[in-house]
């Protein structure tokens, strides 16, 4: 028989054709699943964006003064209402300090940089809660370093302490699969990298969120410090972040 004859033959098989329609279903259902869950999931983390407020306070006369820029997490996006978020937090235990939140939900660093531009000198202290916008929608490495070091030289010309807090690995959100979760887990990486190496020249405070799977709380409890939308920390995970930002010294004493 022909090489032809044969090739036909086997393409022909009945042995081949019933595991690759197999294979060929489960992969359409995954990728259905796929899809819907993340429809289902950026719905959720549209209406908890549009529920939520940066929260400011100004005291009378306030003992110190702290100035917030920053994307969603800076927001409180996710949180059940502003007191529960991170800078609600800091509130409560420092009813005497005036907080200005000028952070916007999906901020990039590019935004941030204009948030810098809108506030006056005198601040006691800078917290710049950002990144996750730029591991997300790729922002380019060169691109971000430059606009990360525009961010402190802006932030110190308004305070004289400067703490740069980014997101932890993006890529361990609920919200993304693979292969894209471990895109945006190479990239929260090389993030965290600028950062820290940018705060040790230019003395900033760097709170490092950012840890491998196994000793992350946020994988080892994902139903509980995550969001709905599986993206944004919950009342919990504010929590776990500002016991990180007073244990790594990002608060005045």
């Amino acid at each position: 028989m022909s090489a032809v004859g044969d090739h036909s033959s086997h393409a022909a098989s009945p042995t081949w054709r019933g595991p690759r329609r197999l294979l060929l279903a489960a992969f359409l259902l995954g990728t259905v699943f796929v899809v819907a869950n993340t429809a289902r999931r950026l719905n959720t983390s549209f209406n908890l964006a549009r529920q939520a407020h940066a929260l400011s306070q100004q005291p009378a006369q306030p003992r110190l003064r702290l100035l917030v820029v920053g994307d969603s997490t800076a927001v409180g996006t996710g949180a059940s209402g502003p007191a529960q978020s991170l800078v609600g937090l800091i509130a409560a235990d420092h009813a005497d300090w005036q907080i200005d939140n000028l952070a916007a939900n999906g901020a990039r660093f590019a935004d941030v940089l204009q948030q810098l531009q809108r506030a006056q000198a005198g601040y006691d202290q800078v917290l710049v809660l950002a990144g996750g916008n730029d591991v997300m929608r790729l922002t380019g490495m060169d691109t971000l370093r430059s606009q990360l070091e525009q961010v402190v030289v802006l932030a110190r010309q308004r305070a004289g302490r400067v703490v740069l807090m980014p997101c932890g690995n993006v890529g361990h959100a609920p919200f993304f699969f693979p292969p894209l979760s471990w895109l945006m887990g190479r990239r929260s990486r090389q993030l965290h990298a600028l950062v820290a190496g940018l705060a040790q020249r230019t003395g900033s405070v760097y709170v490092r969120l950012l840890q491998p799977a196994a000793t992350d709380p946020f994988v080892a409890q994902p139903d509980l410090l995550n969001a709905a939308d599986g993206l944004h920390p919950s009342d919990a995970g504010y929590r776990q972040w500002y016991a990180e930002l007073r244990a790594q010294g990002g608060l005045p004493a």
